[in-house]
């Protein structure tokens, strides 16, 4: 992956400033839209656009709701059956908040990421994505107040609306990211809902391939290698944001969670212990593929490519200038694959949604 484009950390406050005005509201709207505000404004602190972070809230601050009422306090002893029950979003926010209060927030994070992966579809990818964003701040930035509390919110939302795939069963397996993501099925009807179109899902290529172990001249590294899973995801996010170009008119917003979801999951790898890494590559394969699934059009679109000499930073900035807020995730992810097809990518998002400023 390309880290040649991001920018130092942030120094200016701005960040923090924007996560303790966020720290009031919910994380959905409307019963289930996500707030993505929190992930929005940390991909825009951290390519250089913090001025106008605080403008972008204003003009975001309309699809914001307060968060929900208590309901009953989530507890060790009572958490498992909690899980999943979006009644409880501000009894797992206030549980984890507690929780970052008393241990550090690796541990918290290293005991609660195996529980949560199982659900990685839950709100349509948006939790693991925001505790992506807030993992990368955490570990290039520092802890504070604000940044950890942002964890808890993430954690807390991922924990209410924890949704596992239905049972799948494995079906041919695919060389690469790229090939599997093309030999993955559309679900039979697209005209519902995440929640009704996940529930269609009955089986996803064998990916990454489960490399031989014996003994020979034909001998690879096994599938739980945590240095191979890593590479392996990062496979599976350039390829993600690649297809994107091609297919992103079935649904331009829906379809950069592909990309996203496991881009998630990769700055997040850092953090975590080095065994979790593989479980961590198939859960985000999982989400990939299950958004593919849901919402690839049947056939790719022409587009154009990204105009010679546009750097990566022109072209974040016209993400920013566009304001929609999977305009702005999407094109940071394609900023961290770097290159012309992923500048191509997020240029395409930028064409399909509709700009909000």
């Amino acid at each position: 992956m390309d880290d040649t484009t991001h920018n130092s950390p942030d120094t200016s406050g701005t960040l923090d400033e924007a996560l303790e005005r966020l720290h009031s509201f919910g994380p959905e709207r409307d019963g289930w839209l996500s707030n993505h505000a929190p992930m929005a404004v940390e991909a825009l602190v951290r390519h250089g656009q913090a001025p106008g972070v605080h403008r972008w809230l204003d003009h975001y601050r309309a699809k914001l709701e307060d968060m929900p009422a208590r309901f009953t306090e989530v507890t060790p002893d009572n958490w498992r059956e909690a899980l999943g029950d979006p009644r409880r979003i501000a009894d797992w926010t206030a549980y984890f908040e507690r929780e970052t209060a008393g241990r550090p927030w690796r541990e918290v994070l290293a005991e609660w990421w195996p529980r949560l992966l199982p659900g990685i579809a839950a709100g349509a990818t948006h939790p693991v994505i925001r505790v992506g964003h807030c993992v990368r701040t955490l570990l290039a930035s520092g802890e504070n107040a604000p940044r950890v509390a942002e964890l808890a919110h993430g954690l807390g939302y991922w924990a209410a609306r924890h949704q596992p795939l239905p049972p799948l069963a494995p079906l041919a397996p695919a060389a690469g990211a790229a090939a599997a993501l093309d030999a993955v099925d559309r679900v039979p009807d697209q005209s519902g809902g995440i929640r009704e179109r996940l529930g269609q899902l009955t089986g996803f290529p064998v990916w990454p391939p489960r490399p031989v172990t014996e003994a020979g001249p034909a001998r690879t590294r096994p599938a739980t290698d945590p240095d191979l899973a890593r590479a392996r995801l990062e496979e599976l996010v350039r390829a993600a944001t690649h297809r994107y170009a091609a297919y992103a008119h079935g649904s331009p917003v829906m379809l950069v969670h592909a990309a996203t979801a496991p881009n998630a999951v990769l700055r997040t790898l850092p953090a975590l212990p080095r065994e979790l890494w593989a479980p961590s590559l198939d859960a985000a394969w999982a989400a990939s593929a299950a958004v593919t699934a849901a919402y690839a059009p049947a056939r790719p679109a022409d587009y154009p490519a990204a105009p010679e000499g546009l750097t990566p930073e022109e072209v974040f900035a016209r993400a920013a200038a566009h304001g929609d807020d999977h305009t702005i995730k999407f094109t940071d992810t394609a900023l961290d694959v770097g290159g012309p097809a992923a500048l191509a990518a997020a240029l395409r998002s930028i064409e399909l949604n509709p700009p909000v400023l």
